[in-house]
């Protein structure tokens, strides 16, 4: 039987076998998508190459592109990690579980599969119960890239995973919605300056404030990691990032009949309530704040991209650096 005609489970956590159900499949050598605090992952087992090759398959991703193994807790890392800093421990008692993935060279044994080809691994302790669950069934690590079709919006919900890839993966264990909504901040610690290499959502500030020396961030993410190539997390219709400003003159102006609108400030708001007799918009309200943002945007996103809109107008959020991970995601979103 071929991967493409797989019947996929879906597996509700709320049920107290689905984590063993799914640590099952693992075993197995079967590819199965995974909640997480950040986005939902395709998981394999780590320690199985022939097994991590299927999450390439099924997502359509280069091979050449590194995987985060995902462990129960940092007792593990060891098990992954040729050498650690001395501030890891520092870095893992504050972030994990938690959005947070490490980089650091790998023990011979990890398979350059897993990693894409690079002397080093990334690693993660993912802060969400039923993933936790899985990860104590399985005694191995989960390597997992989002669970979406390659480059395109990262899945925040069961549905959402199923929507991309019903039929090529043996399961999806349905934890509900993901707290946080984006990928996780990815930091290498193989050297005694930390380096961000993917912006998230725990900040440069966060990290400075705990382990007190300086921590480097490029202003532009371009290393070989997940998700940071130029055009990615992107939906099938075409999105336009517009500021407020440029927004509401968009608005004002003719939109064409089902446009989506994804937006989150009480002016846009005000704009679209007044005008809702006499326009065909497709609209959706994210939060103001940052978390709440962040937390509705793929969500969004796929909303409007599996609703009946013909194109998608953002209105972009603020620039601060909290902001950074938001904005590094929406700059790759829109990229053409």
């Amino acid at each position: 039987m071929g991967e493409a005609s797989l019947t996929t489970l879906h597996l509700l956590a709320t049920d107290p076998s689905a984590a063993a159900q799914a640590a099952e499949l693992a075993r197995n050598g079967q590819l199965v998508a995974v909640p997480t605090e950040t986005v939902y992952g395709l998981a394999a087992d780590a320690k199985q190459p022939d097994a991590v090759k299927k999450i390439f398959a099924a997502k359509g991703r280069p091979a050449d592109h590194p995987l985060i193994v995902h462990l129960a807790d940092k007792s593990l890392v060891t098990e992954w990690v040729e050498t650690l800093p001395d501030y890891f421990d520092a870095l893992a008692d504050a972030f994990w579980p938690g959005p947070l993935t490490i980089v650091a060279k790998k023990q011979a044994h990890v398979s350059d599969i897993v990693t894409g080809g690079h002397p080093t691994v990334g690693i993660r302790v993912p802060n969400h119960p039923a993933m936790l669950a899985l990860l104590q069934h399985i005694n191995s690590g989960l390597a997992a890239p989002s669970a979406n079709p390659y480059k395109k919006i990262s899945p925040t919900t069961a549905e959402q995973v199923l929507f991309g890839l019903s039929g090529k993966i043996a399961a999806v264990l349905d934890g509900g919605p993901c707290e946080v909504g984006l990928e996780s901040t990815i930091v290498d610690i193989s050297s005694a300056t930390p380096r961000i290499l993917r912006a998230g959502p725990i900040t440069k500030a966060a990290l400075e404030a705990v382990l007190n020396i300086e921590v480097d961030e490029p202003d532009v993410h371009t290393v070989a990691v997940p998700g940071n190539v130029k055009a990615h997390y992107q939906p099938s219709k075409p999105l336009t990032l517009l500021s407020t400003e440029e927004l509401a003159v968009r608005l004002c102006g003719q939109c064409e009949a089902n446009t989506g609108v994804l937006y989150y400030s009480p002016q846009i708001e005000r704009m679209i309530s007044e005008n809702s007799a006499n326009n065909e918009l497709v609209d959706l309200k994210l939060g103001a704040d940052k978390a709440k943002y962040a937390q509705g945007l793929y969500h969004g996103l796929h909303q409007l991209d599996q609703s009946s809109a013909t194109e998608i107008l953002l209105e972009a959020p603020p620039t601060a650096p909290e902001w950074r991970d938001v904005n590094d995601r929406l700059m790759r979103a829109a990229a053409q």
